[in-house]
């Protein structure tokens, strides 16, 4: 695990952008392509910006989709189909693939079921992946189970978890705010090669704490990154702002 501090979101978000690159480059240069996990919310913005100016051949790039709501139709403005099409798969426009979960799906057990067996088998190079402001990761919201072996999941998300979308301006109500998404699960996440963990922000201090410093536990679902050997935390001041002063050398 490594931790990079930067003075602001931004050169944050380009540091792990670059790193990802890096890593997904690695993969294509030893095995001819890479298959990746691309993660959503306010805190990937910066990232996902400069990921997709790096240098890299996208058609050798085939994309999981991390997490989505239940009900939600592509068009609606919270979709996050439609953040990453707007955002990533328009801006490279020659990916390999691009894996979407469809939240309004007529059949979620169905669709839960395409996903698993798409990415069961493949060896995911590089996840980019945030911290929800309660600790979840994706959005297995605590208590969150390390052990289901499923990769993708239908869940139930937590009142925390619901006011931070409202807070991010997602939705107009928290009763707009559904309450179960498709999301993948921890175990599927911790299998990937490499993770770039992008997590800006003061109201992600707290969550940033409990994932670093305290126990490995279901109740904070990111906690579990400390036990993969390749975490790349990509942290700014004010994210940082609640762990010990010596913790870790800021960049």
């Amino acid at each position: 695990m490594t931790i990079t501090i930067s003075s602001d979101k931004r050169t944050s978000g380009a540091l792990a952008a670059r790193k990802g690159a890096s890593l997904i480059n690695e993969a294509i240069a030893y095995k001819g392509f890479a298959t990746i996990i691309v993660a959503t919310g306010a805190s990937q913005f910066d990232m996902l910006e400069y990921l997709v100016r790096e240098d890299i051949d996208w058609s050798k790039v085939e994309a999981f989709h991390l997490d989505e709501y239940i009900g939600i139709s592509v068009f609606h403005s919270a979709s996050f189909r439609k953040y990453l099409k707007e955002r990533f798969v328009d801006k490279v426009g020659t990916l390999k693939r691009f894996n979407y979960i469809k939240g309004d799906a007529q059949d979620i057990e169905a669709e839960i079921n395409r996903l698993s067996k798409m990415i069961q088998g493949k060896q995911v190079d590089v996840a980019f992946v945030g911290v929800g402001e309660n600790g979840h990761l994706a959005f297995n919201d605590p208590p969150a189970d390390f052990e289901n072996e499923q990769p993708y999941l239908l869940v139930e998300l937590d009142d925390a978890c619901r006011r931070q979308q409202l807070g991010e301006g997602w939705f107009s109500t928290l009763d707009d705010v559904p309450k179960q998404a498709v999301s993948m699960g921890v175990k599927q996440i911790m299998k990937s090669n490499h993770i770039i963990n992008t997590v800006p922000d003061r109201r992600k201090a707290k969550a940033v704490s409990c994932a670093l410093i305290g126990p490995v536990s279901g109740l904070c679902p990111a906690s579990i990154l400390q036990q993969h050997e390749s975490c790349h935390w990509y942290l700014d001041r004010a994210s940082a702002s609640l762990l010990p002063q010596d913790f870790v050398i800021p960049t």
